[in-house]
């Protein structure tokens, strides 16, 4: 074999360079091979500088390099880095078990792995391993053998019985459940309700999460159940009778009030308002035969509905008035249906019988109707024909009513603490609140601890009906007291207890349940329960003088519905305006009413600072008109579209102006320039907009009527085609009112 073809090897001897200088050499050189001789001595001495190796080349191998392609010079610099680079990290850098070498200087490395070697090299190793490291591990062993036996094991879940009072925060519920927190709030957020680790719930809420999370629910009832007790304990055998509870009822302006006053020999009707009741009156008669009889006296208006109710629920009889000129109207029908409701006995009082020419019999024939059969016609209902403003027959009824009574002979003992019913309360400037009581059952005695409502106090005087101080209020007695907390709502109940404690602790657990009603009307908002109402919304602020015409307010208020708009009242209390009741409004959007009260002067000057209005009546109706005209005022506009004119497109021409103008034809009406128009195409609507010219004869028109042609230019549209349908239209929007 020839010696040019003899693969050259350069050797390299001695040489400690990088790869990238054996790199740099072998590619200076031109060689295919490089080969690496292992040095005999490796000891290392940092002191010593390292020489430079020594190459020897045979002049046969110059020459060949200098023939060699260039292809295989980058192969050969290739095979050299890659030879180096592996033979140099074994002899100077760290291994694979990443343990450090120690430099020997001036002592022979040893390559031989021998046991005590070994076993060194594992103890150093262990040195070296911090506390932390060892922590790490275990945690990381711990983790995966939870995370196996979690997949393996199934865990049972234990149904518990929950005690759930009227409100509990959401920590406390997940604490009686055993539940995470976490848990509860990721399940209330599923239902649109955003809470907190402190969020108060309701008792229905509550309920529905223990049930949902698999547990059984028991109820905390002991002060309802003690309170339910005490109402129903049993009357003790040494009762007594007690006078009759009288409600006087009927239509508005039949003449109770004025019935009343003949009977007492006043003039309550003087004083109202427009001549009709706003709020229940409770007063006390007595007769020839030396009996007492609390009468009551209840609005006629239909916004006192509820206040009719409530009054024939505490009566033991009820005297019809029925106009003799009027005969039966809707608010008769209406407390006739209250008095067969409560199962109270009725007596017509046929009213204003010395007006000249009424029909008395007219009103006995209408009383038929609704199942009232007089004495004259057979039954058993007592009618009575009386004259409030002339005071005849009063001494009939008192004797109808006094007969009635007797035959329902009512008892009661009057040797038990106190119960009764709110009648009307209010805020008073002097005496702040003060509440009728109508007592039904036991004596009520100044220093008793009571609860009324969400209320509670203790007795610190009582004014009869006539005003006259009194230590004592006996059964069917009605009494105004003072000593309350705050101001009760009429037809609370009062219950009088042992002492204040028991009071307070009664209190608060009422306070919390009206709180609970509450939470659940807001969750309900929120979509737990319900869905939100999008209907717009007239916010409303109601201060009276009473709190029973501030109810009949708000009532007659809340019954005006519409599918678009609705009333929401904000507040609705007793006493005069003030400054806080002006603010709320202001911040509240809300409409100020006030009913039978007048802002002070500071209240004044504030709403015309703040720019609320403040409205003032003293007739329930006159504020119920008014609210149905704002809440008119909210609705949308009727649109109604009202067609002018109709045309067709006969012709397309090209203008220098407008650019398209539409040769037409009027078929119906007239076409008005700047009006409304459609194009119909096939019976589609491809255009809506407006006329901007209009032509006849090359000449400006402001309109074309029927039967004549001319030229049309619309708005932002020129992709109008022959046969096309030009349709003029108006449109009217008209005020919407509330039927």
């Amino acid at each position: 074999m020839d010696v040019k073809d003899k693969k050259k090897k350069l050797t390299l001897k001695n040489f400690s360079g990088s790869a990238a200088a054996i790199s740099s050499y072998a590619k200076s050189s031109g060689n295919k091979s490089v080969l690496v001789e292992k040095k005999k001595n490796r000891s290392i001495d940092i002191n010593q500088s390292v020489e430079k190796p020594k190459i020897s080349l045979a002049p046969q191998d110059v020459v060949k390099a200098k023939i060699l392609t260039k292809e295989d010079t980058v192969k050969a610099q290739k095979s050299a880095q890659e030879w180096a680079r592996k033979k140099i990290q074994e002899e100077l850098e760290i291994d694979n078990s990443k343990k450090l070498i120690k430099k020997t200087y001036g002592k022979k490395r040893e390559y031989k792995l021998t046991l005590s070697t070994a076993l060194t090299d594992a103890d150093e190793d262990e040195k070296t391993r911090s506390l932390a490291s060892f922590k790490r591990a275990r945690e990381k062993e711990k983790k995966l053998v939870q995370e196996t036996d979690d997949s393996k094991v199934e865990v049972k879940k234990v149904s518990r019985e929950i005690s759930v009072p009227n409100l509990i925060t959401i920590q406390e519920l997940a604490n009686r459940m055993a539940e995470k927190a976490s848990a509860i709030i990721k399940f209330l957020f599923e239902k649109n309700v955003k809470v907190t680790i402190n969020h108060t719930i309701d008792r229905d809420t509550a309920e529905y999460i223990v049930g949902s999370f698999g547990h059984k629910v028991v109820k905390d009832n002991q002060i309802d159940d003690e309170l339910s007790k005490l109402k129903k304990s049993k009357e003790e055998e040494d009762t007594f009778s007690r006078p009759p509870v009288v409600t006087v009822m009927g239509h508005v302006d039949h003449g109770k009030t004025s019935l009343l006053d003949a009977l007492r020999e006043t003039n309550v009707v003087a004083t109202e308002h427009g001549g009709i009741t706003q709020h229940i009156g409770a007063y006390q008669v007595f007769t020839d035969n030396n009996k007492w009889m609390t009468f009551i006296d209840t609005p006629g208006h239909a916004a006192f509905t509820e206040m009719r109710a409530r009054g024939s629920k505490i009566t033991d009889i009820v005297v019809l008035v029925v106009a003799a000129n009027d005969g039966i109207k809707p608010q008769t029908i209406e407390a006739i249906q209250h008095a067969k409701a409560a199962k109270v006995p009725i007596i017509v009082a046929i009213n204003k019988c010395d007006i000249h020419g009424v029909d008395k019999q007219k009103v006995r024939n209408q009383l038929l109707e609704h199942e009232l059969v007089v004495e004259e016609l057979g039954g058993d209902v007592q009618c009575i024909e009386i004259s409030a403003l002339k005071k005849t027959n009063l001494d009939k009824l008192k004797e109808a009513i006094i007969l009635q009574a007797e035959i329902l002979n009512h008892k009661t003992n009057p040797n038990v603490p106190a119960q009764g019913i709110v009648i009307e309360s209010k805020l008073d400037k002097g005496k702040g609140p003060v509440s009728t009581i109508l007592i039904t059952r036991g004596t009520l005695k100044k220093g008793d601890f009571f609860v009324s409502g969400l209320q509670w106090g203790k007795i610190r005087a009582m004014n009869n009906f006539r005003g006259e101080l009194v230590n004592e209020a006996t059964p069917s007695m009605p009494v105004e007291i003072i000593g309350l907390t705050g101001v009760s709502e009429a037809g609370d109940d009062f219950l009088v207890l042992d002492s204040e404690s028991k009071a307070k602790e009664i209190n608060k657990h009422r306070i919390d349940q009206g709180k609970s009603k509450k939470t659940s009307a807001l969750l309900k908002k929120n979509d737990v329960f319900g869905d939100v109402n999008k209907q717009k919304e007239l916010s409303i602020i109601i201060k009276s003088d009473v709190h029973g015409s501030a109810e009949a307010l708000s009532n007659a208020i809340l019954k005006i519905q519409h599918d678009e708009v609705k009333p929401v009242i904000v507040l609705s209390s007793v006493g005069a305006i003030t400054e806080t009741d002006v603010s709320l409004a202001k911040a509240s959007n809300a409409v100020l009413i006030g009913f039978n009260i007048k802002p002070n002067k500071e209240a004044k000057d504030l709403a015309t600072k703040l720019g609320v209005n403040v409205l003032y009546f003293n007739i329930i109706y006159e504020a119920i008109e008014h609210i149905t005209k704002a809440l008119s005022g909210l609705l949308a506009p009727e649109i109604n579209e009202q067609i002018l004119g109709q045309c067709e497109i006969l012709q397309v021409f090209k203008s220098s102006k407008v650019g398209k103008v539409a040769g037409i034809k009027v078929t119906d009406g007239s076409i008005v320039n700047n009006s409304d128009v459609r194009i119909v195409r096939d019976g589609s609507v491809v255009y809506t907009g407006k006329i901007i010219s209009l032509y006849r004869e090359k000449n400006e028109v402001k309109e074309i009527k029927a039967g004549l042609e001319g030229g049309v230019a619309f708005k932002d549209f020129l992709d109008f085609k022959e046969k096309d349908i030009i349709e003029v239209f108006s449109v009217v929007q008209s005020a919407r009112t509330i039927n």
